[in-house]
């Protein structure tokens, strides 16, 4: 976590490209939602997160405290600078 966007990776890309796939993902400013499209809520980049697979997710920040979260599966991380972070998860539905 930075302020005012979160950094990805998905590490196990490995199987599929040399390298990992890594992106940012930015809030969209409330000028530039669309209707239907939830305010703080809505991003540049999803981060996709598959089912029926077994999820680990390691969790820092870059700056100050953060929280990472996915409501609807009741899963919310703190993102601490210095800090290492994690959960597993593994989602049933779609």
């Amino acid at each position: 976590g930075s302020q005012w966007y979160w950094s990805y990776e998905y590490s196990d890309n490995l199987e599929f490209s040399d390298e990992p796939l890594i992106f940012d993902s930015y809030m969209v400013q409330e000028d530039d939602l669309a209707i239907g499209q939830f305010r703080l809520l809505e991003v540049d980049n999803r981060v996709i997160v598959p089912t029926n697979s077994h999820i680990r997710v390691l969790i820092t920040a870059s700056d100050v405290l953060h929280s990472w979260a996915i409501p609807s599966l009741g899963i919310k991380l703190d993102a601490c600078p210095g800090r290492l972070n994690q959960t597993s998860m593994f989602i049933k539905r779609e």
